[in-house]
């Protein structure tokens, strides 16, 4: 499980920001049994969903970006590059030092009964420093710690690494922990193993998923799991079929280019899916059912419906492994209650036995009102008049925010901060409707 992200010095965050997932004390009575997993090695209470409200360009999306880019250079970075290539990464643009300093990242978790803590400090040509802890039980373990090349490395727990810093093979613009997992050594390995379990997706763009989706419908096993979700959801879906590619039938198109797909087809067994058929029952003018009919998912279903299906397969997998999903804009072309119902899945204890985790950003305030989340689970994004954003839990408020209050209205009110300030926009209004009377006066 996630215990705790930070992040500075990355795009809008100036500052360092934490989630923190740790349970807050000051909740410690509201759904307790539902929302939290109670980790009795660490003595932790953690979490298993978290959303986060904001304006428009408060940061909201950004916090996510942070964690992907801590996940993708931290698997990639030893095989995806060079000697001499440059780090993708964006400090805070909207200062003159920062834009000059390193950005730093850290991620705290829980997997396999073990804790990690693991960071690094990167600027655009090298990496400044990297870390990794290890707490098997009680104590914590310094694994490593970087400055530069200059390596302090436990001989004994994390061998490859010390004879990876000897022959000098780490280069400065790559992790030690991604070459250290390149050479097969444990500690590293399930570091990365975790990482590669973090899921991330857009809930703007379905499409990078639904071929994920797709293919877990040819498991009976995993496509029963799929129709029983869609189902659960009320879009009349009673069955779902994929339509393969029928290569006699694509449109005309030049003799190489239809070689090599047959060629790629029967090398490697490949399958291609045209759509996805959704099966939903047929009545009569007297409402008896009188057989079942299809419908193309890409061209008769809803959007809403499209982006359902395409979230089930991520869900249920992040749910079957126990696992993290981070959803950016996950209400985008849901129903208010159906995004609801997605958050019940991962706080119930019964459906959710593994304790995955669901964070994710929206502009949905019905949530507030749900009663689904404790004040530490509801996070907010606000951003300064210099372009710097901050990030902080509505159980920061402590006393001040009592748990029997409307979230939901006191937020657009304005009481938590997090809201974009309007009033250019009314200024804006106002100053276009005096203008038009004006003109016909």
């Amino acid at each position: 499980m996630l215990v705790q992200f930070s992040v500075r010095n990355f795009k809008t965050f100036k500052e360092k920001v934490v989630l923190n997932l740790i349970a807050s004390n000051y909740d410690k009575d509201t759904r307790e049994n539902e929302n939290i997993k109670t980790d009795s090695d660490f003595n932790l209470r953690i979490v298993k969903s978290a959303v986060i409200y904001g304006a428009n360009a408060s940061g909201k999306s950004k916090i996510m970006e942070a964690l992907m880019f801590m996940r993708d250079f931290a698997i990639k970075s030893s095989k995806d590059s060079q000697k001499g290539d440059a780090i993708n990464i964006e400090p805070f643009r909207l200062e003159t030092e920062s834009e000059k300093d390193s950005s730093e990242f850290e991620v705290i978790f829980v997997f396999k009964k073990e804790m990690y803590r693991y960071g690094f400090e990167v600027t655009k040509e090298k990496v400044f420093s990297e870390w990794l802890y290890h707490k098997p039980k009680t104590k914590e373990i310094e694994l490593f710690y970087r400055e530069k090349q200059k390596f302090d490395i436990h001989e004994r727990s994390f061998s490859k690494g010390a004879m990876l810093a000897k022959e000098d093979l780490v280069r400065n613009n790559a992790l030690m922990l991604s070459v250290a997992a390149q050479f097969n050594d444990k500690g590293a390995g399930k570091v990365l193993d975790w990482f590669k379990g973090l899921g991330t997706i857009s809930g703007l763009d379905e499409e990078g998923y639904q071929g994920f989706t797709m293919g877990r419908t040819k498991s009976p096993k995993y496509k029963q799991q799929i129709l029983e979700l869609l189902k659960a959801a009320d879009l009349g879906i009673k069955d779902i079929t994929l339509e393969h590619l029928d290569i006699s039938k694509l449109p005309k198109m030049p003799k190489e280019i239809r070689e090599s797909i047959e060629k790629e087809m029967k090398e490697e067994d490949a399958e291609f899916i045209s759509d996805v058929l959704t099966t939903h029952r047929k009545y009569d003018s007297n409402k008896k059912y009188v057989g079942d009919i299809q419908f193309s998912l890409e061209h008769e279903e809803s959007s809403g419906t499209k982006k359902f299906f395409a979230l089930t397969g991520p869900v249920l997998d992040t749910i079957e492994n126990g696992s993290v999903l981070i959803v950016d804009e996950l209400d985008s072309k849901l129903h208010p209650n159906l995004v609801c119902k997605i958050v019940s899945l991962f706080n119930s204890k019964e459906l959710n036995p593994k304790n995955a985790q669901l964070i994710f950003n929206t502009h949905d305030t019905n949530l507030l009102s749900s009663g689904l989340f404790r004040r530490d689970q509801i996070w907010f994004t606000e951003k300064d008049k210099y372009g710097a954003s901050k990030l902080f839990s509505l159980a920061d408020f402590k006393s001040e925010v009592r748990k029997t209050e409307n979230f939901e209205d006191n937020y657009i009110r304005g009481k938590y901060g997090a809201v974009p300030f309007l009033g250019n926009f009314d200024n804006f209004i106002n100053s276009k409707m005096l203008l038009s009377h004006e003109n016909e006066g």
